[in-house]
């Protein structure tokens, strides 16, 4: 993405609460700071520049009517000074003019309606030559009124800066203004450079919080320029490649130890020959399933089968061939039975079937026959037909017993009865009794 459809994609908090933000303020403030300072120093200087402007001319323009008024004095002339003021005080700023003699008298006056004459002090007809002061209001200003070199009086005017303030005053709104304008641009420039420099840093931060937050290593940070932040990604893209890579060694050895686990808990609950329930599988199905029938006063039978002439075949065909029947039994006795019924090996030639909610007991004794029955069938072993039998002892609970220990004692004592019986039979715990007399 172009960096300049990021920065106009990127989140509202970016321009609020983000280093660029803070940044950008940082700058305009610096910035402001500035230009206030050089504005008042400007401003300051402008003035007495100004102000030393006004004197020069005031002094000029007096110098000029001192040498008017010069002959005038000489021969005592009061009414031509008077004129020749007149005839001065075109000027809208002058307040007063006065002539004064060598002695301190006063030859000539002009004052502007409402103003007040000033005092002057006596040193003042001595000065030797001109002399000027102001202050925020007004502008005074001593010429040595001379003829062919000698000094005849002195004229002092005093002049009105009101005009001057007036004129700075506007120039320091037009500049103001002005400066406003330039720091309301500079501001955007700003903004739209930092955001364009700091680019890629706010990038790189918005990805570390995306990497924090889903824990995705794959992510990869992109470098827009070989600069310190460039290097800076590179690195951060290196953590992500070193963190990927770790991640990706730690979920194999997980899903390794998690399949070791359901191996082992396989194995511990298993018969490694008929991939049968085991024993220890049993013991704990047993109690799982009459709590379950306890609580939803469910019935529930037990089966212990044994097989009969194993030990003949394994005499006769050996061990291997012995296997293989026991594999071949187990799985026709599975054939039979529904997915809620559980067939365990116990050892050896003896199985267990808990059934839990088989119904009434004529569906019992009818699986119990029909096991007998697919376990009778003959079996191939190396072409040859090999035939065992199996013997079968029910219990039920609650009927019988209601518990695990007793169901499989009445489940073992019905076995044995059925074995006394001879074998390829079954007997139920509650009937042994009357089957057997």
């Amino acid at each position: 993405m172009p960096a300049g459809d990021a920065l106009r994609d990127a989140p509202a908090s970016l321009h609020s609460a983000s280093l660029v933000a803070r940044l950008t303020r940082w700058n305009l403030a610096v910035l402001v700071s500035t230009l206030l300072l050089c504005f008042l120093l400007i401003a300051t200087a402008a003035w007495f520049s100004a102000q030393e402007r006004q004197a020069r001319l005031a002094q000029a323009s007096a110098q000029v009517l001192a040498n008017s008024l010069a002959p005038m004095l000489v021969f005592e002339d009061r009414d031509a000074a008077r004129a020749e003021l007149q005839s001065f005080i075109r000027r809208d700023d002058v307040l007063e003019l006065q002539v004064l003699l060598t002695d301190g008298q006063l030859f000539a006056h002009w004052e502007a309606p409402g103003q007040r004459s000033d005092l002057l002090v006596s040193e003042a007809v001595k000065l030797a030559g001109a002399r000027h002061e102001a202050d925020a209001q007004q502008l005074r200003v001593w010429i040595p009124v001379q003829l062919r070199g000698e000094r005849v009086g002195v004229l002092y005017m005093r002049e009105s800066l009101h005009a001057l303030r007036q004129q700075l005053q506007q120039a320091i709104i037009m500049a103001a203004l002005l400066m406003a304008a330039g720091i309301l641009v500079a501001s955007r420039a700003l903004g739209y450079v930092q955001r364009r420099a700091l680019w890629p840093l706010v990038e790189l931060s918005r990805l570390a919080e995306q990497v924090a937050a889903d824990q995705n290593y794959s992510r990869r940070a992109r470098v827009h320029h070989p600069d310190e932040v460039g290097r800076l990604t590179e690195r951060f893209n290196q953590l992500l490649r070193r963190a990927e890579a770790w991640q990706t060694e730690l979920n194999r050895q997980l899903r390794e130890e998690q399949e070791a686990g359901q191996q082992y808990q396989r194995l511990a609950h298993e018969d490694s020959l008929t991939r049968l329930p085991n024993r220890l599988y049993f013991q704990s199905a047993l109690q799982r399933l009459l709590a379950h029938g306890r609580d939803q006063k469910d019935h529930l039978s037990l089966m212990f089968i044994d097989l009969d002439n194993f030990k003949l075949v394994n005499d006769s065909h050996g061990h291997e061939a012995g296997d293989q029947v026991l594999v071949e039994v187990s799985r026709r006795m599975s054939a039979v039975l529904r997915s809620s019924d559980v067939l365990c090996r116990l050892g050896g030639d003896e199985f267990a079937l808990i059934l839990p909610g088989l119904g009434p007991e004529g569906v019992v004794t009818t699986l119990a026959q029909r096991l007998i029955a697919v376990v009778r069938d003959p079996i191939l072993i190396n072409g040859q037909p090999v035939q065992v039998g199996a013997t079968v002892g029910v219990a039920s609970f609650p009927d019988d017993a209601d518990d695990a220990a007793g169901l499989l004692g009445q489940a073992d004592a019905a076995m044995y009865a059925a074995k006394r019986a001879g074998k390829n039979t079954y007997r139920q715990a509650g009937k042994v009794n009357s089957h057997d007399a």
